[in-house]
């Protein structure tokens, strides 16, 4: 059993794509006690060296989709910023959302399909209205039906139906990954800051030291000497 769970810093700064490569580990770490298999299948890094602007990770084994829901939500890296020392924020917001990646594709084969001999009304002239030449076209495992009645005869009728058939699952496939892809890009603008499901914060012997914040060196006035009287 496995899970895929995407981590992005959304639009937010730079040092949320730092926050996001604390968070990565974290969790990798967390797997790791738990018997569970990660695998950074896809990765965006950020401006920065090191971090990552978003991570598709994929959880693999006993309990994956437990350990999954648990890093679900938005996530919070609480420490000082390691690139600003001037500013007081210490909450940097991360969202990770579970996500499917492969769309399967379907399987044509005719033993699937459903053929149905019928009439159809309107004009083609007697033999179209007489007799059943119509066909109908059922594909049981996703649903879709045609119905063709261009030709006189049946079995071309029945051989068109399978082409048609054929084309909409194709087309239905293509759609279908089109908008687990459109899913997966608008968790990138879910990330609400506030109200975090999962705070995290790093170890005390693993602090980013802050950078030293430089103080303007005061230039020392000489005093005038006295000239002896």
């Amino acid at each position: 059993m496995s899970v895929h769970l995407l981590l992005s810093a959304g639009r937010g700064p730079q040092e949320c794509a730092w926050a996001l490569a604390r968070l990565l580990r974290r969790l990798e770490a967390d797997a790791t006690r738990q018997n569970l298999q990660t695998r950074r299948a896809q990765t965006v890094p950020g401006d920065r060296p090191g971090t990552y602007r978003s991570v598709l990770v994929q959880i693999a084994g006993a309990g994956a989709e437990i350990f999954a829901a648990s890093w679900t939500g938005t996530l919070c890296w609480q420490a000082p910023s390691p690139y600003r020392a001037n500013t007081g924020r210490k909450n940097w917001y991360v969202i990770a959302q579970q996500c499917q990646v492969d769309t399967p594709r379907t399987t044509f084969a005719e033993a699937d399909v459903d053929i149905v001999a019928c009439r159809t009304g309107g004009p083609g002239g007697q033999h179209r209205n007489k007799a059943s030449t119509a066909v109908r076209a059922t594909h049981r495992p996703s649903g879709i039906v045609v119905v063709v009645d261009t030709e006189r005869q049946f079995s071309l009728n029945r051989r068109i139906a399978m082409q048609l058939l054929r084309q909409r699952i194709e087309q239905s496939d293509v759609a279908t990954g089109r908008a687990v892809t459109t899913a997966r890009w608008r968790i990138h603008d879910e990330l609400v800051r506030g109200h975090p499901t999962r705070i995290e914060r790093p170890e005390m012997s693993q602090q980013d030291p802050a950078p030293q914040k430089q103080t303007p060196r005061r230039r020392q006035q000489s005093t005038p000497s006295r000239s002896p009287r």
